[in-house]
């Protein structure tokens, strides 16, 4: 198989307290992705902070020893290890009414599916033509 390391991706997010009745939770955005070292996260917030937090610090909605702390409206954090990174408001009741984030960071190189198809249906259209060559 056939392996293409893809660059680092920047995924959007508009961080804000989720509405009482909010049926999908910022873990459930952060499960649906391959996060990897080098990736980064844009924070889009207005009249709120971003925290990276202790697994701790994220259970307890504790935001007094924050690993990293921006409330510029428009953060960026890039992930430089492969472990969980913990998120979570800064404002104050923010926590816990669900504004918080685990995200998953895997090292492994992403691998594209669609180069390794391309490659093999290459090799079996290769490999056709010369048996309709033979054939002919």
């Amino acid at each position: 198989m056939i392996s293409a390391s893809v660059s680092s991706l920047e995924y959007k997010l508009h961080w804000e307290v989720p509405a009482a009745n909010a049926s999908t939770s910022f873990n459930d955005w952060a499960s649906d992705k391959w996060f990897q070292v080098g990736d980064i996260i844009r924070f889009k917030y207005k009249k709120d902070s971003v925290m990276q937090v202790t697994k701790e610090g994220y259970k307890q909605c504790n935001s007094s020893h924050p690993r990293f702390f921006s409330n510029t409206g428009k953060t960026r954090f890039m992930f430089d290890h492969s472990v969980p990174y913990y998120f979570i408001s800064g404002t104050s009741g923010h926590c816990e009414k669900g504004q918080k984030m685990i995200v998953e960071v895997i090292s492994n190189d992403r691998t594209t599916t669609s180069s390794a198809i391309s490659v093999t249906m290459a090799g079996w259209f290769c490999f056709f033509s010369f048996t309709l060559f033979i054939v002919a």
